[in-house]
């Protein structure tokens, strides 16, 4: 946005000082009545503001709700991660207050730093990162302990744990997340279906791909309720379908309605992830995609370019399991055949 502090309060009707709170965080956007911060939303970008930067701005909310709440902040309610299914929009803003990195979506889209009491980066001092992730281990064996009530915030409390590297705690957590492997041996959808999910995704991350292949071979191929579960939920995680969820039961919704699978495609091809087992479960994921709507290539357009680009990489350069290959191929011939 080409305005000085000065010039940007001015056309909002705020003061300078307001301004500066809001972008250091010094007075949170999520403590604005909700009109203003509607009107607010609505306001910059027609002062030339990046729109795709002020859609982020409900991720960023939610994030810093999840980040007070760990820090030992009064938020009202529930715990942040028991009250909805958060999305990968929140949880990479939550990333990129621990480690620095910033969401891979706004690569470019960011302002280069400017003089004055601006910070660079939503950065945690090690102190409060220290702090949250005690917060949320301390949050992930209280919610054990509560059973099915406990069971999201157990979930995501313990898969955000999984992002602090530091020897002690990539034990602990690697521990905690091993405790949880009997939830691979139930084979298709089960009440403890998601948690299965996160559980292995989270120990892909760390570097053990092992039970991430294993949940797809037993809990998620061939079991139709267990397949719609997993489209569904990539949808939310995705951005493709766009209400928020306060539980896991959404997932179990068989008729895949409610999301936009052209959206999702696309999300699932620029995610494409090299590593080991992520890059089966998104292979596998494509292919259920495709499965469930054939008409996808014809309605893919010029995205369909980038996906036969990306599986011909994968196939020839990446060590693939069986199934991964085989479900990689039948994608890539589908869309290389409807061109």
């Amino acid at each position: 946005m080409p305005r000085t502090q000065a010039g940007l309060a001015e056309a909002l009707g705020v003061d300078v000082d307001t301004l500066q709170g809001w972008e250091s965080g010094r007075r949170p956007l999520a403590n604005m009545r909700a009109g203003a911060l509607l009107g607010l939303c609505r306001r910059l970008p027609a002062l030339g503001a990046d729109a795709t930067l002020v859609q982020w701005l409900d991720a960023a909310m939610d994030a810093d709700r999840i980040i007070a709440a760990g820090l030992g902040e009064d938020v009202g309610g529930p715990h942040p991660l028991a009250g909805w299914v958060h999305t990968r929009d929140t949880a990479h803003m939550v990333a990129w207050a621990l480690d620095g990195t910033a969401p891979s979506a706004l690569a470019g889209r960011l302002p280069r730093p400017r003089r004055g009491p601006v910070v660079a980066a939503p950065r945690l001092a090690l102190v409060d990162r220290a702090a949250f992730f005690d917060h949320l281990r301390s949050a992930t064996e209280d919610a054990a302990r509560q059973g099915e009530t406990g069971a999201l915030l157990h979930r995501q409390a313990l898969y955000l744990a999984s992002y602090d590297r530091a020897p002690d705690a990539a034990a602990w957590t690697a521990h905690t997340l091993h405790r949880r492997r009997d939830v691979f041996a139930r084979r298709g959808w089960s009440p403890h279906w998601a948690e299965a999910r996160s559980t292995a995704t989270a120990l892909a991350r760390l570097g053990d791909p092992q039970p991430l292949l294993d949940f797809i071979d037993r809990a998620l191929a061939d079991d139709d309720t267990a397949e719609a579960a997993n489209l569904n939920y990539w949808a939310l995680w995705l951005g493709a379908l766009p209400v928020p969820q306060p539980d896991d039961a959404f997932m179990r919704d068989r008729d895949l309605s409610g999301w936009d699978p052209v959206t999702l495609l696309r999300g699932l091809t620029r995610g494409l992830h090299l590593a080991p087992g992520y890059v089966d479960l998104y292979a596998h994921s494509l292919w259920a995609l495709l499965t469930a709507f054939p008409w996808l290539p014809q309605a893919s357009g010029q995205l369909a370019g980038l996906l036969r680009e990306r599986t011909s990489q994968l196939l020839d350069e990446v060590p693939l399991s069986a199934r991964a290959r085989r479900e990689l191929a039948r994608v890539h011939y589908v869309f290389d055949h409807n061109r």
